[in-house]
């Protein structure tokens, strides 16, 4: 069996942040988000990484990453684009935005020979996802094995806004279905999302979410391909400049068909992203405790 492959999605556009999350400093070494996610995975025990990332940015993304990167990891580059479509699909005129996680997994799916993670760049899971999914997909298992490091959603919201979470329901510690909620807000210890703008539904704390960090054999990529025009079919006519393609979306269509098993790993530590502007100089203060507390040093790379 091949080593488990980690693979990065740093194709999006930042659109709420207002600018290029994935190389915004969050320290005072110019460190990235994605610089602690690589430091937490090679201590996990990742040695492959494969960045899917925008073509005409790649090189400013090779050159930002940094070098002692590319010495500590098999580095691979895969390259999410809009006519990276099936055959006898076209971009819609006018589209710019790229197609979603899931289509950028399939972007990189050339790269990858083996079991592998999917993690977004701008988001910080914490040390014990990385190990708990790692020590999974070393071990070998049926293809139809997949999954899903849980987090609790109290631990995943921002005081600044709303956000976007997949919302888990499990049995005996099996993902049975995962639901987008696109407008969740905090709401003290708990939280609440809507549908329409105006009516809330509450939500504990301790539900559990998906952080899009997944863990899939190869299967994953065969179901992602073959899905994909249906996909299109559906969803062009109605939204052609905005509808994407969702990583959540397919487990949960496999989950419902029967073709997939998901195991659930929970993780109690705290994510830390910068979806809008204001979420940085939390991060920032939520990283330095973590080097105070001695979990990296000062230099990570």
């Amino acid at each position: 069996m091949n080593q488990p492959c980690l693979v990065i999605m740093a194709a999006g556009m930042g659109s709420r942040f207002g600018g290029p999350k994935q190389t915004t400093p969050v320290d005072e070494y110019g460190h990235f988000l994605l610089h602690y996610s690589l430091f937490d995975a090679y201590r996990a025990g990742f040695r492959k990484v494969v960045f899917v990332v925008k073509e005409d940015t790649a090189e400013e993304f090779r050159e930002s990453v940094g070098p002692a990167v590319a010495a500590a990891f098999d580095v691979r580059y895969a390259y999410q684009k809009l006519d990276t479509l099936p055959a006898g699909y076209a971009v819609p005129a006018g589209r710019t935005k790229p197609w979603g996680t899931a289509h950028a997994v399939l972007c990189a799916a050339p790269e990858i020979d083996g079991p592998f993670a999917v993690i977004n760049s701008d988001d910080y899971y914490g040390i014990e996802a990385y190990r708990l999914l790692y020590d999974f997909l070393a071990v070998p298992r049926p293809e139809r094995s997949y999954a899903m490091v849980g987090f609790r959603l109290r631990n995943t919201v921002t005081a600044n806004g709303s956000v976007s979470r997949g919302v888990c329901t499990e049995r005996n510690g099996m993902l049975e279905s995962i639901t987008e909620r696109m407008h969740i807000e905090q709401r003290g210890a708990d939280v609440a999302y809507t549908e329409d703008g105006e009516h809330f539904i509450d939500l504990p704390g301790d539900t559990t979410v998906s952080m899009n960090f997944w863990g899939f054999s190869p299967l994953y990529l065969r179901e992602l391909e073959r899905r994909f025009p249906a996909f299109l079919d559906e969803n062009l006519p109605r939204n052609p400049l905005k509808c994407e393609y969702f990583v959540p979306s397919i487990v949960d269509a496999q989950l419902r068909a029967g073709t997939a098993d998901v195991t659930m790993l929970h993780t109690n530590d705290a994510w830390h992203g910068v979806t809008y502007h204001d979420d940085l100089p939390d991060v920032v203060a939520a990283l330095r405790a973590l080097r105070d507390a001695g979990k990296y040093p000062d230099n990570i790379w």
